[in-house]
């Protein structure tokens, strides 16, 4: 008797079909089914087929039999080529190598800014590729004070590409290294907030919930004499301990710090970025964007547009890149979606592919919204198939 499938194949034939930009007569031909079996099957009337005709249709449309049949969904991995983050990995693992030439510190910081300037723009294969090197040189200066200065700043930028490119743990590691190296206190927090960042999205809520408001409680500064520096540092460590405490389902301790960074922020009066290191980039619209976030973890789509009505117009702190307006503009698109909008979720989601290719293709929450909008779709633009493609959706 010939094996049967799992009821699931129609579900999965209608999504593979709508990639292909098939119709269910155009799969039929190409199989060489009937069209009749292809709408049973995609309307749920007909919930298993011999493996053979699964295999049928599976050459139809071009993808292992396995993903019509398997109980498990497809894992979606960030469409990346490995070398663009591997040896920057390896090159923070590797010991301190003897270098044909020593190199200098006018060198290194003019590779550092090449290298920030490759972070700005979102070209992280670029930086990818030129971060070995840096991490090479940098730990060549020796241990002096401006040695080490660099050393943490080259350490930092690393912190915020392997945070781009969904290398967390490294990130987390990266940061601790530059938490190692700081040489002033203001340096250490800033790190921290980086080093959270990579916890958070690794899921560790309860060590960034103790690790942040530990540091925060050391560098608290007096606010009416504070420094931008200070209140930058300061500010970013409550909305880590903000952004643990509302994904562990703590709205009380999470709206307490999402106060404090907003007196810190209003203190402020403008986006600034402190320091060199991209680790700094605070103000009254980050805030704002983290707000969004947390309505947006809470499930307040109305909330969400809201809040970016009242930061759609933005610049970013000279200096500063643009990932994390992305991040806010993602929630946005998450919002439109579930106030049944999809014409204007796939409008920003457009925008930011058109704006930042490099980015929007490494962000997992990207993948899942575009997921939601091509399954509620009876059919798909070559717009939308593109956009699945490019950003790694699972056929």
């Amino acid at each position: 008797m010939p094996e049967e499938t799992d009821h699931h194949i129609g579900t999965r034939v209608r999504e593979v079909r709508k990639r292909r930009g098939m119709s269910q007569r155009d799969l039929a031909d190409a199989a060489g089914l009937s069209l009749s079996l292809i709408r049973k099957l995609e309307q749920g009337e007909k919930q298993s087929v011999r493996l053979e005709t699964a295999h049928m249709i599976a050459r139809a449309l071009d993808v292992p039999t396995t993903r019509l049949v398997s109980e498990e969904p497809p894992a979606w991995h960030p469409p990346l080529l490995h070398d663009t983050w591997r040896g920057v990995v390896a090159a923070l693992e590797a010991p301190p190598a003897q270098l044909p030439e020593e190199p200098t510190e006018s060198g290194v910081s003019g590779a550092l800014a090449g290298g920030r300037s490759l972070f700005a723009a979102e070209q992280y294969a670029d930086l990818g590729r030129m971060l070995p090197a840096l991490i090479r040189d940098v730990h060549g200066l020796g241990e002096g004070t401006s040695a080490r200065r660099l050393r943490y700043q080259a350490l930092s930028l690393c912190v915020s590409f392997l945070g781009q490119v969904r290398q967390y743990a490294a990130a987390a590691e990266a940061a601790q290294r530059a938490v190692d190296a700081a040489t002033d206190q203001l340096d250490g927090g800033a790190a921290v907030v980086a080093q959270c960042q990579q916890m958070l999205r690794g899921g560790r809520l309860s060590d960034v919930a103790d690790l942040a408001t530990r540091w925060a409680d050391d560098v608290e500064p007096r606010i009416s004499r504070a420094t931008p520096e200070q209140l930058t540092v300061w500010g970013g460590l409550q909305l880590r301990v903000g952004a643990a405490a509302v994904r562990d389902n703590r709205p009380g301790e999470a709206a307490d710090a999402i106060r404090l960074a907003q007196i810190a922020a209003v203190r402020l009066g403008r986006e600034h970025l402190g320091g060199p290191d991209h680790l700094r980039h605070f103000g009254p619209v980050t805030v704002t964007h983290q707000r969004a976030e947390h309505a947006a973890i809470q499930r307040r789509p109305d909330h969400v547009l809201r809040l970016h009505e009242a930061v759609r117009v933005w610049r970013p702190a000279r200096g500063g890149g643009r990932s994390g307006r992305f991040r806010h503009l993602l929630d946005v698109a998450d919002a439109h979606l579930r106030m049944h909008d999809d014409a204007a979720c796939m409008n920003i989601l457009y925008r930011i592919h058109d704006d930042a290719p490099q980015w929007l293709v490494a962000q997992r929450y990207a993948g899942d919204i575009l997921e939601r909008v091509l399954v509620q779709r009876r059919t798909l633009t070559p717009e939308m198939r593109d956009l699945a493609d490019a950003v790694g959706v699972p056929v």
